[in-house]
């Protein structure tokens, strides 16, 4: 554990992943909580219920854009690791989760929260916090300083390969395939594998550059994909965000 208790100290307390953390925290603490409510409102079961004003349904990612914008603003006017600058860093947190929570919503312009295609919210929320995580146990920056010229050129290196890597996750992303692209986040081979392959059919990689005989090879290989890997996605999504209507 004496990794941990350095990493504390040194990227925690003497560094700058303090906000990070507690936004991180705040994140993930929002959207297990929000998601157990919206359930058991969705069940009839407890205490809780819809709000609405004069009518109008309220959704939960507007008092969310409010945090957002307010914990946005906070952090930027603090200063240094001020406790304006960490309550900012919640702010943010919190907001974001119940804004990405209906991200599905806003992106179709309708209420699909409990349908197939409100679990894109699902996969937008894990990626998010996939990456605010990564962020999170990787290094800052600041500790580079008053390193040696080797361990510079060293961690020049990894940050370039770093770079590299990040292209092949968001062309991974490009051809369809969201749930690799998450996973090469953290898994490097899963990033070469997702670049190099077929992209899906309708991913914005195909409409660019397959032709109709690719597009039709790439909507063979997306079926057989589907068969074997389609069941396994979506129970991780029934059991994160619920399962869909069916209707």
């Amino acid at each position: 554990m004496d990794w941990l208790a350095r990493w504390w100290s040194v990227e925690v307390v003497h560094g700058v992943k303090g906000p990070l953390l507690l936004s991180f925290v705040a994140f993930v603490v929002t959207f297990l909580t929000t998601r157990t409510i919206t359930r058991l409102i969705r069940a009839g079961k407890g205490p809780f219920h819809n709000l609405s004003n004069g009518g109008v349904h309220l959704h939960h990612s507007t008092p969310g854009v409010i945090l957002l914008v307010a914990g946005g603003f906070s952090s930027v006017g603090a200063q240094g690791r001020s406790p304006l600058n960490y309550i900012g860093a919640a702010l943010v947190g919190i907001g974001a989760s119940l804004v990405l929570d209906e991200f599905a919503m806003i992106f179709h312009l309708q209420d699909v929260y409990w349908s197939q295609e409100g679990q894109l919210s699902v996969n937008v929320v894990t990626l998010a916090a996939a990456c605010v995580g990564l962020g999170v146990v990787g290094v800052s920056p600041e500790s580079a300083t008053g390193l040696s010229d080797q361990a510079t050129a060293v961690r020049g290196g990894v940050a370039a390969g770093l770079g590299v890597h990040l292209v092949l996750v968001v062309v991974t992303a490009l051809k369809g395939k969201y749930p690799m692209a998450l996973l090469a986040i953290f898994l490097v081979p899963l990033s070469v594998v997702g670049a190099v392959r077929m992209a899906r059919p309708t991913s914005i990689w195909a409409r660019r550059f397959y032709d109709v005989h690719r597009t039709a090879a790439a909507a063979r290989r997306a079926q057989h994909e589907d068969r074997r890997w389609g069941p396994v996605r979506q129970r991780w999504d029934d059991l994160i965000g619920g399962a869909p209507s069916a209707s």
